[in-house]
């Protein structure tokens, strides 16, 4: 899977960390898009990656996730979701087919930032499951219709 990753300067030690976690699942191809400036111009970046195509997923970090959970999902087409519990990772992608999940490196640990991202990466959204309708809603406000 195709991952686009990125933090600002509060998040950067917990991307490395998630970076090289990562590095170690040879399925996995992994791009760092971090850089110096506003997380909201970090976030537009990522997630113009995930609508155009170049990746399948994105990891966004910053002080609390909330800042990078906002601005990503002022991008049309992105799902992000604010994850501080392998539970919410999971119901992310399950339920809400979110393709970023966003963690605060103030509020959790590097251990569990690594068990959020595996459960979310193993976790899979079904089409033609109960959140169905829900996403699909979800995609119609995005569009403003």
């Amino acid at each position: 899977m195709k991952i686009a990753i990125g933090a600002d300067s509060a998040g950067k030690p917990l991307l490395d960390i998630i970076a090289a976690h990562l590095a170690t699942k040879l399925e996995h191809v992994i791009a760092d898009l971090s850089q110096s400036g506003f997380y909201a111009d970090l976030s537009q970046k990522l997630a113009q990656t995930i609508v155009d195509g170049t990746n399948e997923r994105g990891i966004l970090i910053c002080g609390t996730g909330i800042g990078v959970s906002i601005s990503a999902n002022k991008v049309p087409g992105i799902r992000a979701a604010l994850t501080h519990d392998t539970y919410s990772a999971e119901r992310a992608a399950k339920s809400n087919n979110a393709q970023i999940i966003t963690m605060g490196a103030r509020v959790i640990g590097p251990e569990l930032a690594k068990a959020i991202v595996d459960k979310w990466l193993e976790s899979e959204f079904d089409p033609q499951g109960a959140s169905a309708g829900n996403v699909e809603a979800i995609d119609r406000l995005d569009a403003g219709k």
